[in-house]
């Protein structure tokens, strides 16, 4: 109960996701392609939310960092519970793009 709590409100170790990136994590935007056009984090992939259970052999590598990112956090949480109910081990919800960008 603790730890769901702490989940909600974003307390707890915080993740370096520069440092991900640095050491070779995907980037996974899950907007539609238009939204990831209209502005996107340079190198992301992009494989919108609703696409991305057809789309695994992009991701080959399960064991390889994934960050997701969206608009606002939320399908991006979507993504993350997908990936890691598919065997991915290592998924960070990264939030907003953004929000992600100014951390990177």
């Amino acid at each position: 109960m603790i730890t769901i709590i702490k989940k909600l409100f974003g307390i707890g170790p915080s993740t370096d996701f520069a440092q991900l990136v640095k050491s070779g994590a995907i980037i996974l935007d899950v907007r539609s392609k238009g939204e990831f056009e209209s502005g996107h984090i340079r190198g992301a992939l992009n494989i919108p939310v609703d696409q991305l259970r057809n789309n695994f052999s992009k991701l080959k590598d399960k064991s390889k960092p994934i960050i997701t990112c969206c608009a606002s956090g939320m399908r991006s949480a979507s993504a993350k519970s997908i990936l890691v109910n598919s065997g991915y081990t290592t998924v960070y919800n990264g939030g907003g793009w953004g929000s992600l960008q100014n951390k990177l």
